[in-house]
C-alpha cells in the first residue's frame, strides 16, 4: 500500500486535463521516505546489511534477522507478488523480489559461514523457510542454489542445538512440499536417511516435524484449477422492467493470470507439484516404513526427566501413514496394547484425533 501510495505521489499530475507539466525537481526522496516511511525493499535491505555487519554483536545481528522474517512473512516478499491479482503491479514485484533483489546468496553465505553464531543460523533458516513456504517461484530461485546439503547438516543432534534442527525442519518442509523437483533433489543428498534418523531424535517437537513433514510429502495433490471471471453484461431478457440492481449475470470462462509464486503455475506443469509416488518409493527403498513404526511402537524417551515416551500429535501422524505387510503384525500388538492402557475405541479415537469408525478400520487393516 505505502509502495502505491509512494508511486502516486511521484507520477501524479494534479493538471485536470490541462498538459502535463514538468515534475518537480525540489522534493527530496528523504522527505518522501520520513513522511511515507521507508519502502519494504529497503528495510530488507537494511536488515540484512546489519546481519552481515560481523562488527555488531550477535544481539543486534539476530534483531535484524528477525525483523527480516517478519517483513517477508507479513507482505510475501519472496516473490513480490500477493495473491490477489488486484495488489499485482510490476512496481511491486521489483522492489520485493528476493532474487531480483540479490538477496538469497547472502543469506546463503550467512547460513554457511563459520562465523555465524547457532542463533544467526537459525534465524536465517527460519526466514528461508518462510521466504519458500506456498511459493514455487521462491522453491525454484533457492533451488539454484543447491541448499539440501547445508540444511540437511543442520539435523544432526551433534551439530545443531535441538531448537536449530526444529528450524531445519520447517526450512526443509517449506522447501519440498508441492515441488517434486526438490523432492528428487533430497534423493540425491541422501536426505531420506537424515529424515529416517529424525524418528529417533530426542526432541519429540523434531520428530513430529518429521513425521508430519513425510506424510505432506504422501498426499496426492490436485492442481489448482483457475477460477472464470465474471462478466457484466447482464443476461439478456424479453422484459421491458428497469433493473436496477442486476443480479443474474453470465459466468464467462476467460483466462485468469497466473502468477510465479501462486500454484496455479501448476496448471502449465501438473508433474512439478507431484511429490506423491516420488516418496512412496523413498519409503520402502530406504527402510523408512520399519523405521515409523519402531518408532511408535519403542519411541524414545523425552521430556525434562527423560520420563516421557507416548505423544499423541507424533502418533497420529504415523498412524495415517501407509503401512507395508511385514509392518502389520507389530503395528497390531501394539494397537491392542494402545487399546487396552486408553481404554477402548472411542478413548483412543479422542487421543489420535481419528472418528471411532476410523479406529476400527485400522484394527481391520491390521488384522
Amino acid at each position: 500500500m505505502e509502495s502505491l501510495l509512494r508511486w502516486g505521489i511521484e507520477h501524479s499530475s494534479g493538471n485536470n486535463g490541462q498538459q502535463p507539466t514538468e515534475p518537480r525537481k525540489d522534493l527530496d526522496p528523504a522527505i518522501i521516505d520520513h513522511i511515507l516511511g521507508k519502502s519494504d525493499a529497503v528495510q530488507m535491505r537494511e536488515a540484512l546489511d546489519v546481519a552481515l555487519d560481523e562488527s555488531r554483536d550477535d544481539d543486534e545481528r539476530i534483531q535484524a534477522l528477525d525483523d527480516f522474517e517478519m517483513l517477508v512473512e507479513h507482505i510475501d516478499n519472496a516473490n513480490g507478488t500477493c495473491s490477489e491479482p488486484t495488489k499485482q503491479s510490476g512496481l511491486t514485484q521489483i522492489r520485493k523480489d528476493l532474487a531480483k533483489l540479490k538477496m538469497w546468496e547472502p543469506l546463503q553465505n550467512l547460513l554457511t559461514s563459520p562465523s555465524s553464531s547457532d542463533g544467526i543460523k537459525r534465524q536465517v533458516l527460519w526466514i528461508i523457510g518462510t521466504a519458500v513456504q506456498n511459493n514455487p517461484s521462491a522453491q525454484t530461485s533457492y533451488l539454484t542454489l543447491s541448499p539440501l546439503p547445508t540444511i540437511l547438516s543442520f539435523l544432526s543432534p551433534s551439530a545443531s542445538s535441538a531448537k536449530t534442527r526444529s528450524k531445519a525442519v520447517y526450512t526443509l518442509s517449506g522447501l519440498l512440499k508441492h515441488h517434486a523437483a526438490a523432492v528428487r533433489q533430497l534423493e540425491e543428498s541422501q536426505g531420506w536417511e537424515v529424515l529416517r534418523g529424525l524418528l529417533e531424535d530426542s526432541d519429540i517437537t523434531v520428530r513430529r516435524k518429521a513425521v508430519f513433514l513425510i506424510n505432506a510429502l504422501l498426499i496426492p495433490t490436485e492442481p489448482v484449477e483457475s477460477q472464470p471471471a465474471i462478466s457484466s453484461t447482464p443476461v439478456p431478457s424479453d422484459s421491458t422492467d428497469v433493473i436496477l440492481h442486476p443480479t443474474a449475470i453470465r459466468s464467462q470462462p476467460t483466462a485468469q493470470p497466473v502468477h510465479p509464486n501462486s500454484h496455479a503455475s501448476m496448471l502449465s506443469d501438473p508433474g512439478s507439484f507431484s511429490t506423491s509416488e516420488i516418496t512412496k518409493r523413498a519409503l520402502e527403498n530406504h527402510a523408512i516404513l520399519p523405521a515409523l513404526v519402531h518408532s511408535l511402537i519403542s519411541p524414545v524417551p523425552f521430556g525434562p526427566d527423560g520420563d516421557s515416551e507416548g505423544d499423541p500429535d507424533f502418533e497420529q501422524n504415523i498412524i495415517q501413514g501407509p503401512l507395508s505387510h511385514e509392518d502389520k503384525n507389530p503395528f497390531a500388538t501394539f494397537l491392542r496394547e494402545e487399546l487396552r492402557k486408553a481404554g477402548g475405541d472411542v478413548q483412543l479415537s479422542e487421543r489420535w484425533g481419528l472418528t471411532v469408525d476410523e479406529i476400527t478400520s485400522l484394527r481391520n487393516a491390521v488384522a
